[in-house]
């Protein structure tokens, strides 16, 4: 089994120094762990694991955190099994950005 990997991880541990996002940190690193250990081959594979998970395109998947409070977007290469952190905020923030179009800054 090839398990996935995350790129940029260390940015979620960022995220939850963030007084605003602490609450999430739980759940965030039980997304890790679960991800850690996934073998997706598709976005149908994923939806089997995360029915409430939105596929935006062929690669960017929204995750609801802590029971929609959060959301955290991705890009996900399937082949070589690398998930890639874009962004990561409240459902409020999130209802403000273009989930599509968003990219990760530094």
């Amino acid at each position: 089994m090839h398990s996935m990997r995350i790129i940029k991880e260390k940015t979620i541990s960022e995220f939850c120094k963030q007084t605003k996002y602490k609450q999430a940190e739980g759940s965030l690193r039980a997304w890790i762990y679960e991800v850690r250990y996934s073998d997706w081959n598709t976005a149908k594979e994923l939806k089997m694991k995360y029915a409430n998970a939105s596929i935006l395109s062929s690669k960017r998947v929204v995750f609801n955190i802590k029971g929609n409070e959060y959301r955290l977007i991705v890009d996900i290469e399937f082949k070589p099994k690398i998930v890639f952190i874009v962004w990561f905020g409240t459902h409020s923030e999130y209802d403000k950005i273009d989930a599509k179009t968003i990219s990760y800054e530094n």
